[in-house]
């Protein structure tokens, strides 16, 4: 291509009496033929497949070309006129002829073959009776799926049009596929997709036609009332193919969710042998999940539960992807056979979710809370150290500051003891992350409520003003992972964060959760599900706070993650704590518990809001 460029740029340039007199000397055009191939090599113009040939190939070889022709303009000048030829052999209009048909000669031939390639993949898909399908997103999210579409990695549709939630996105062609501005526009595309006998299928949501500014209740309801299904594309990855799954709830309730920084969390695991206690739960399970997908090279998951160790094993075999995992069956409270089991493996991470987490059912059997939640936690720590692991991160709740009840001082217990093996340890960071309510997990509020409309009602609320910070699943563990990279980079010189938390931006109430769960579900709140208020169980307060008063506040630098600094105990006062729990525990005297607790944790109020207002 490059030796047709010269040809043509001279050719176009000059008449044939100048031509001849050139094409004499066009064995000297072949050390720059060659030169032109190392260019090409330099700018990796010979690594790029034509079959995804994109905007960047086309900006390579601009330079390409640019380079090839500054080399013609200095050989012509500098070279050729003043020593050989005797005047300019190509000019300066032939030499940007030549850049312009360089990036021609180059750059169509692999958006030709391209452009083949796409139209048999669009006629592939055809063929195969892919549903016609409206997407309903943004367009910049829109363009993604329409190129997977394109390339044949997203075989699972036929996409019509895209409807973006806003007006000012209409009237615009994106990949030869309308796009319409406005929701209004909904119903008229479906009609006009039933008239040219290409009747809309489904309806596949973006991300962002589930931020709640997007009113993805409307899609919705209008689904629900022509019969459409409703699906949501899979947030892709490099891990996982795009996939579609029904549209839950959960994922029209919160606010838009934080993006993690990938490579940081990244260079914290990749490579990186990690214990999750209670690996087989909704929140360590996703942590496994997310391990292997960030390049882990072995995972061991400690769990109580034989059916659950089972599960998520069975999980990660199906994950692609190249990290080994194991499963163990050992209780957290067993600190003799934790020492065993973590030295044998040598784990460099250790993420601690393990615990118990039930308010109620922690105030009835306050024992098994604090054997769990405490003992447990430092058992956890203990084995973690003796087996020289770079960090280990435990998972509190928002409960822990001021607690009212026996999980939130459990937890802050268990907070404090982090802290005071993280000052001790040396070349070790242990830190603390505190969720909110996490939607979607064993227990969350979110299921109770789902399956209490699927049945008819009523809804149960404790109290009108409850209010709770919520977070997805997928964001805990997120803030797990880049808690434990923050916390493993910095020194301890320099006092570092001890416990991080997600910002969650404005709490929500529980009975207006209840309340558009009911509408999302195609229904009306207090007409064809009531909603009944039960009243403050004990343990339980009406406002979370996220920060002690005591603590100082640290800037991590992370979008969304939050972190201070606590102040630490010394290993010595917790030991002679723990020693009076047991005593407490031994004689079954609350009482007693009670009072150790509150010496570690001054704020802590038994009973809930009950015991407060």
């Amino acid at each position: 291509m490059t030796g047709l460029a010269l040809l043509a740029a001279l050719s176009l340039r000059f008449d044939d009496a100048f031509l001849d007199q050139r094409l004499v000397y066009w064995r000297y055009v072949i050390p720059f033929i060659a030169f032109a191939g190392v260019i090409y090599v330099v700018l990796r113009l010979y690594r790029s497949k034509w079959r995804f040939a994109s905007v960047p190939d086309l900006i390579a070889i601009a330079k390409a070309s640019a380079v090839l022709a500054l080399a013609l303009l200095v050989i012509d000048y500098v070279v050729l006129a003043q020593n050989l030829f005797g005047g300019y052999f190509f000019g300066r209009q032939a030499i940007v002829i030549y850049f312009i048909l360089q990036m021609a000669f180059l750059g169509a031939p692999r958006m030709l073959y391209r452009a083949w390639k796409d139209g048999r993949t669009k006629r592939a898909t055809r063929s195969s009776d892919a549903p016609p399908v409206l997407l309903i997103g943004r367009p910049s999210e829109a363009e993604g799926v329409l190129r997977g579409v394109e390339t044949g990695a997203v075989r699972a549709m036929h996409p019509i049009a895209v409807i973006s939630p806003r007006e000012s996105d209409g009237a615009q062609q994106l990949r030869n596929v309308p796009v319409r501005g406005g929701l209004d526009t909904l119903q008229d595309e479906l009609d006009q997709a039933e008239a040219r006998g290409e009747p809309i299928r489904r309806i596949v949501m973006l991300p962002g036609a589930l931020d709640p500014d997007a009113k993805p209740e409307r899609v919705i309801d209008l689904a629900r009332r022509l019969a459409l299904p409703v699906v949501r594309l899979q947030a892709l990855d490099e891990a996982s193919a795009p996939t579609l799954k029904a549209v839950e709830i959960e994922d029209l309730l919160l606010r838009p969710s934080h993006a993690i920084d990938d490579a940081l969390v990244r260079s914290f695991v990749a490579g990186k042998r990690c214990i999750v206690t209670g690996g087989g739960g909704s929140i360590g399970g996703e942590i496994c999940r997310r391990l292997k997908h960030y390049g882990a090279t072995a995972i061991l998951v400690l769990e109580i539960s034989e059916l659950a160790v089972h599960t998520i094993l069975e999980d990660l075999t199906e994950q692609a992807g190249a990290t080994t995992a194991e499963g163990r069956i050992a209780d957290v409270r067993d600190a003799k056979r934790l020492k065993t089991i973590m030295k044998a493996f040598q784990p460099d991470i250790v993420f601690h979710a393990a615990a118990l987490k039930h308010v109620p059912y922690l105030e009835q059997d306050w024992e098994e809370g604090i054997r769990t939640n405490i003992l447990g936690s430092i058992a956890v720590a203990e084995a973690s150290i003796a087996a020289k692991a770079s960090c280990m991160v435990m998972i509190s709740t928002d409960k822990a500051i001021q607690p009212v009840s026996m999980l939130g001082a459990t937890k802050r217990f268990a907070e404090i003891a982090t802290e005071a093996f993280d000052q001790e340890s040396k070349g070790m960071r242990l830190v603390s992350v505190r969720f909110g309510n996490v939607l979607g997990s064993n227990g969350s509020v979110v299921p109770k409520f789902k399956a209490q409309i699927a049945r008819g009602g009523p809804i149960t609320v404790t109290h009108p003003d409850m209010i709770r910070y919520f977070m997805t699943v997928r964001e805990a563990c997120d803030l797990v992972l880049t808690a434990g990279s923050h916390g493993a980079a910095q020194s301890k010189a320099s006092k570092p964060a001890s416990v991080y938390v997600l910002k969650m931006g404005q709490p929500v109430k529980i009975v207006d959760l209840a309340r558009r769960m009911i509408t999302l579900s195609g229904l009306q709140p207090d007409i064809d599900i009531p909603i009944a208020f039960s009243g403050v169980r004990p343990g339980e307060r009406l406002h979370e706070i996220l920060f002690d008063a005591d603590e100082t506040l640290v800037e991590t630098g992370l979008d969304g993650v939050m972190a201070a600094q606590t102040i630490a105990i010394n290993r010595q006062q917790i030991t002679t704590w723990i020693e009076e729990l047991k005593v407490a525990m031994a004689n079954s005297d609350i009482a007693a518990a009670n009072a150790t607790l509150r010496k570690a944790v001054p704020d802590y109020k038994p009973g809930g809001d009950k015991a407060i207002i």
